[in-house]
């Protein structure tokens, strides 16, 4: 179970859409799992907890048209 950073936090960061939220979470660990396989190996975190971070810390963002 994830505990940080918070899943309420991270839900306002797509305007509490859990369902992007969980795409852009995946789509950007395995990224990371393409990018810095070396580093991963090595690190005590995993690929989607180091993903769920750069979310919560504003790194990468969801880029969505809201339909009117």
């Amino acid at each position: 179970m994830m505990c940080e950073p918070p899943i309420d936090e991270l839900a306002a960061k797509t305007e509490d859409n859990k369902y992007i939220l969980s795409c852009l979470i995946a789509k950007r660990a395995k990224e990371l799992e393409k990018k810095i396989p070396a580093e991963l190996a090595v690190s005590d975190k995993k690929s989607i907890t180091l993903a769920a971070e750069e979310v919560y810390d504003g790194k990468v963002v969801a880029s969505h048209v809201e339909s009117n």
